[in-house]
């Protein structure tokens, strides 16, 4: 890979949906799930091959950068960018883009987030290469996930007729919302949509100007920035950044040059990739027993099946129940059907609303 080629990796989220592991200190991305290392340390390791230490950049929030370095330390310190709050994605991928490019002007950036699994890497990576020559040639390129259901809980790229998986890039027709059961059916039987998974690759200059297009505000904003590292840049930042439109860089950028032919899109084979949204996607990957429990192997189960099990090393006993997530950690316990683990969200908005900090 060029040496002109750099990795972006999104950092910031809190991941409520695995509560009570998942905390605002202690978010999904730097938790194991499914190895001894963390999703963010999985995510390097998986580009290291195509990408150093040394030209990966990491974006995240003032809560989590100290913990982020001592996950990271192969990544230069002043390369993990914290902003001082949080404005959704198009205002921090502006500004790390910013930031990279005032580094080296010829660079190219690839956006990844952080708390992806992705099982098959060494065939991920092929896509790196034709993904990185399109943004290099001016492209805003995405990489559209080959959907295996009919998800609802992603939003879609909308290919060409005529398209073909593999290495080609073609422009992006549209991005699709996430769509209702019946649309999103007919995604699947179509054939010509396929999962956002949120990566992105582009120079800066060509980004830039999509944020100077369709969000001038923000830009202007970020733009009146001192220099990255200088005396001023902290307090600055701190200034102007909460007066950033609070926008998704899908909304701000992504859809609006999408309709306008800006956008080109890989459609990748299957690459083993899943974005761990909820426990139930993590007892979909695990190892299961003949009864399709997914649990320590010092569990005492009888009678049950389907059922996921994490408690650290406390001795967990299941008897005659069915379809379970039991999560357990010192001061909260989770017990709930597999079906809802999209609900765990609604949990931590209710301590929200119970002023229980010390839970969050």
């Amino acid at each position: 890979m060029s040496g002109n080629q750099y990795a972006l990796i999104l950092a910031g989220g809190r991941g409520t949906r695995f509560w009570p592991r998942s905390r605002t200190r202690t978010p999904k991305q730097l938790l194991p799930f499914l190895t001894e290392k963390t999703l963010l340390q999985e995510t390097l390791e998986r580009l290291a091959p195509v990408i150093p230490a040394e030209r990966t950049w990491i974006l995240t929030n003032e809560h989590l950068r100290a913990d982020i370095r001592r996950q990271c330390p192969g990544v230069p310190g002043r390369q993990v960018i914290a902003e001082p709050e949080q404005r959704n994605t198009a205002p921090c991928l502006a500004l790390a883009t910013q930031i990279i490019a005032a580094a080296d002007p010829r660079a190219v950036i690839g956006v990844f987030p952080a708390d992806h699994h992705i099982s098959k890497p060494a065939v991920y990576r092929s896509y790196l290469k034709p993904a990185f020559r399109a943004a290099a040639e001016g492209k805003i390129v995405t990489l559209g996930i080959f959907p295996r259901w009919a998800e609802t809980g992603y939003g879609y790229l909308e290919f060409p007729e005529g398209f073909a998986a593999g290495k080609s890039v073609y422009t992006l027709r549209a991005f699709r919302e996430k769509p209702k059961e019946p649309e999103a059916e007919a995604f699947l039987a179509a054939g010509r949509f396929y999962w956002n998974a949120g990566m992105f690759f582009w120079r800066p200059d060509v980004f830039l100007d999509g944020m100077r297009r369709f969000l001038p505000k923000t830009a202007s904003l970020l733009a009146s920035l001192p220099r990255y590292g200088s005396s001023k840049f902290s307090a600055a930042l701190k200034s102007v950044y909460p007066r950033c439109e609070n926008i998704s860089v899908d909304y701000a950028v992504m859809q609006p040059a999408a309709k306008q032919g800006l956008v080109a899109a890989i459609a990748t084979a299957e690459t083993g990739w899943n974005d761990l949204g909820s426990w139930n996607a993590v007892y979909e990957l695990a190892g299961r027993d003949e009864q399709g429990n997914a649990a320590p192997r010092h569990a005492v189960i009888e009678g049950s099946s389907g059922c996921f099990v994490e408690a650290g090393g406390k001795l967990v006993a299941l008897v005659g129940v069915k379809d379970l997530v039991v999560v357990d950690t010192p001061d909260a316990l989770l017990v709930m059907d597999r079906s809802r683990a999209q609900d765990v969200g609604k949990i931590v908005k209710e301590l929200e609303k119970r002023q229980r900090a010390d839970l969050l």
